[in-house]
Order: C-alpha cells, then structure tokens, then sequence
C-alpha cells in the first residue's frame, strides 16, 4: 500500500490543500493512503472521519509538532499533545502512550533536526524523503540514517494539491487503521521511495527492519 505520510490540509495556515481535494485526487496519484499532519494540531478530526472512504482511499490521522530541536510527524493514541514540550520530552511521551514519532525534514536548512536525538535512538524513524527537500537536504538525512541504523520514510509535505504524491511511502502489509500504520511503522514493514526528480524511476529505500521505532 502506497501513503502519504506527510500532508498539510487548510487546517494548517499555510496550506491550500483541502480534504476535499486529497480524498478526491490521491487515487489519481497512486495513493491508497494518507496521512493528515497538520502543524501542531489534530483539528482534523472534528470536521472529518478517520479511516476508509468511500473510495477505498485511507486516511490516517496524525499531527507535525514543532520544537526548537526539530519537527516530528507524530502518530498515536492521542488526539492533540500539549504545546511547548523539548525534543527529548515529547519522544519519550509519545514512546510511553504506544505511538511512534517519525523526524520530519531533518537536514532542512531551516527547521532541521538536532542530530543527536537521532544518534541516540530517541528518535529511529527519519523522513529521509521530503518532497519539499532539495536534493542535498533529502541526501544528507538519509546519510544519517545508514550511519545511526534507523528507519527511513517518505513523505510529500504537500500543501498543494500539486505536491500530493509526490514522495511515499510503501508498505508491505494491510493498513486500515491508525494503529495498522502505527504497528507496520514498529516493525519496520515498509519501504521508502525516492522523490521522482530524483531518479528516472522510483527506487526503494530499505527500512531498518526487525526493530522498534523508539526504544
């Protein structure tokens, strides 16, 4: 099954993309699922109902939390996570109450990850493919990720309808559920794909199978 793991809807001030749009269009963009990952909140599931369309289409809820030490793409029991927590803190927050948290965009050059949350496991899942990344920015995560032996993903960061797709993630067992993806995230069941610009064909990035996301 191939997801989104990284999607911005209006609910998120920068973003253009409506719900509206992703359930109509991802079909169309080789997409069997999505996860809604607006900046700091789960708002999403006020107005909208988790889990399969109509369509078929998945749709997963999730939230991206920003701290001064990196953003994080968090999925779990939980519907919103208070504000204002450190890197290390909220990790281990989201570890106790069974989610899994996934370092967005981690060598941005703006909003980048602090690398020792990573070489210290505190975080074992990277998004080593941003669709907003350039080239250098996605080269350099996943460098982190071979060098500390974590897990990669792929993600779009749309906030476009335009940038829906256009980096995911596939995984290798059923997901249905917040947490199926939350399990399949765990056991490492999945295989990043690399942004279509590049290569000329999408090339599997192998996870780091057989371990926990965090520790």
């Amino acid at each position: 099954m191939r997801f989104d793991l990284h999607v911005h809807t209006t609910l998120s001030s920068c973003s253009q993309l409506t719900l509206e749009e992703i359930v109509s269009f991802a079909g169309a963009k080789g997409l069997d699922g999505v996860c809604i990952t607006d900046h700091d909140t789960m708002a999403v599931r006020q107005v909208f109902k988790e889990g399969v369309q109509d369509n078929g289409l998945c749709v997963i809820f999730g939230l991206e939390y920003a701290t001064e030490e990196g953003d994080f793409l968090l999925f779990g029991p939980f519907e919103e996570i208070r504000p204002g927590l450190a890197a290390a803190e909220l990790l281990r927050y989201v570890e106790a109450s069974g989610g899994v948290a996934v370092a967005a965009h981690p060598c941005r050059r703006t909003r980048s990850t602090r690398e020792n949350l990573i070489k210290d496991h505190l975080c074992r899942i990277v998004e080593s493919v941003n669709g907003r990344n350039s080239h250098p920015e996605n080269k350099q995560a996943a460098s982190w990720c071979q060098r500390y032996n974590v897990s990669q993903v792929s993600g779009s960061d749309a906030h476009a309808l335009s940038e829906l797709g256009m980096a995911a993630t596939r995984f290798h067992e059923p997901i249905h559920s917040r947490s199926d993806l939350i399990r399949s995230l765990k056991n490492g069941s999945f295989t990043a794909e690399r942004a279509a610009e590049e290569g000329d064909t999408v090339t599997g990035i192998p996870s780091s199978r057989g371990h926990e996301a965090n520790p």
